[in-house]
């Protein structure tokens, strides 16, 4: 692995990066069973958003992909780079620029619900049936406003 690891925000309604964010995706999907969006809403979501990118060179290893009210619709790291702290810098570059995050995450996602809480998220509700495949989800909301500045300095200062 590269030391040197670029950051990159590509805006709404660019698709930079979008075969390899979905390249990405669907490795995870394979190998874990996560993130089964079909491919026209995840274009029409990806080219919606604000993607937050991390490329060692010319590969793609990490984004996040989320609207302008902080809600993250998809957040994708190379196994290979987790453990570095990237998909912690990815929520906080969203969080930091709205000021809040959001999202939601399968109920059955131990990793994903465990990640997000470990940030500062706490779970708001369930939602039966969110899935297409008919599975559960959680919404999970990053911390109390007043807390959000604080615990973004600390996600980017790597703690």
């Amino acid at each position: 692995m590269s030391v040197t690891v670029d950051e990159e925000v590509v805006p709404p309604g660019d698709d930079e990066h979008l075969d390899d964010a979905w390249e990405l995706k669907e490795r995870i999907r394979e190998d874990e069973a996560l993130l089964k969006q079909r491919r026209g809403f995840f274009a029409n979501a990806y080219r919606r958003s604000s993607v937050y990118c991390f490329l060692d060179g010319d590969n793609l290893v990490g984004f996040a992909a989320a609207r302008s009210d902080g809600y993250i619709l998809f957040l994708a790291v190379a196994p290979e780079y987790r453990g570095d702290g990237f998909g912690e810098r990815l929520v906080a570059a969203v969080a930091e620029d709205a000021g809040k995050a959001s999202c939601h995450a399968r109920t059955s996602n131990d990793n994903a619900v465990s990640f997000y809480q470990h940030l500062g998220f706490t779970i708001e509700r369930e939602i039966a049936n969110y899935y297409e495949d008919g599975e559960g989800a959680y919404y999970l909301r990053l911390g109390d406003r007043a807390r959000i500045r604080d615990r973004i300095s600390e996600l980017l200062r790597g703690r």
